[in-house]
């Protein structure tokens, strides 16, 4: 039957191989590829999508040193998908044993559960907007490993759902994307990504992960913290040169006091960083109870928390 099959395939022109796999469309006269098709079968989407990458930034000194080192990945979606996730394994995942004098068997962790970052990458992939030019980024520290992705959520999920692995999307902002990934066995298809992260790191041992968007559903923040014990041979030599980030917190929390309606760019501008990066540290800030905004995005203001 396999055999059969592959002739059948052989036989078929490109334009109806398309068509019979829903990649192509239009008239006889005029066909044309779907976007679909073009981010999955080309070469290189980033021609018709110029942010259809993954980028990888490790930051030895913590998400806000002036070290980093950088790779972007480029190619079809499955592909970017596969790749990324195999160099993030292979450089920054780490298994440390414990053993225990009073018992038999050791103890063993990951620094992160391969499992969560596969859920939280292929959810970027799938749920990110491709017309937005913003790739998806993930970022790793001795600290934590985030997935940025843009916009956010779609407004029919609640944040507080979502945050306990219970929200179900009533409507898919990229359902053939996500039929493909299903295919290729990278999601199962049936929102279970974020309870499946909840569950691999508490397995794994590891604090729970953190979700994270702001009021306008303009991005999507995925952070999962380091395992407490794990063995950081940079975190073990990186000691002050880690108050660059905490730095840049202080910086960040200065200005909002002294102007609650200031914006991302103007802190990024007076800091002398990026936005994606002052939106990063404020997400942080955010989760840790330091900073909440109140309002819209326009028109909106800054709270800080007394005592920081």
């Amino acid at each position: 039957m396999g055999s059969d099959l592959g002739d059948e395939v052989r036989e078929l022109s490109a334009e109806a191989l398309g068509r019979q796999m829903n990649v192509a469309g239009g008239p006889d006269e005029a066909a044309f590829p779907k976007n679909v098709g073009l981010l999955f079968f080309n070469e290189h989407p980033r021609r018709f999508f110029p942010a259809t990458q993954i980028d990888v930034v490790w930051f030895p000194e913590g998400a806000g040193g002036d070290r980093f080192d950088e790779k972007t990945f480029e190619s079809p979606l499955a592909r970017i998908a596969r790749d990324a996730l195999s160099y993030i394994q292979t450089h920054y995942l780490k298994q440390t044993v414990v053993k225990h004098p009073d018992r038999a068997e050791a103890e063993h962790f990951w620094s992160f559960p391969y499992a969560a970052i596969e859920e939280a990458v292929v959810n970027a992939v799938y749920h990110r907007s491709y017309e937005i030019r913003e790739p998806i980024e993930v970022r790793i520290t001795p600290e934590d490993l985030t997935v940025l992705s843009f916009p956010g959520p779609d407004r029919s999920i609640r944040m507080a759902d979502l945050r306990v692995g219970k929200a179900v999307s009533r409507r898919y902002r990229n359902r053939r994307i996500g039929e493909f990934l299903k295919e290729l066995e990278l999601t199962e298809g049936r929102s279970t990504g974020i309870s499946k992260i909840l569950k691999v790191m508490k397995g794994n041992g590891s604090p729970l992960p953190e979700f994270d968007t702001d009021d306008g559903r303009r991005y999507f923040l995925i952070r999962l913290p380091v395992h407490p014990k794990a063995v950081s041979k940079e975190r073990a030599r990186g000691g002050t040169k880690e108050k660059t980030s905490v730095k840049t917190s202080v910086k960040t929390l200065s200005l909002m006091r002294e102007n609650p309606q200031v914006t991302i760019s103007e802190i990024a501008e007076v800091i002398g960083k990026t936005t994606r990066a002052i939106e990063m540290q404020i997400a942080k800030l955010k989760a840790e109870g330091l900073v909440e905004r109140v309002g819209p995005d326009k028109g909106g203001h800054w709270v800080v928390k007394e005592g920081t």
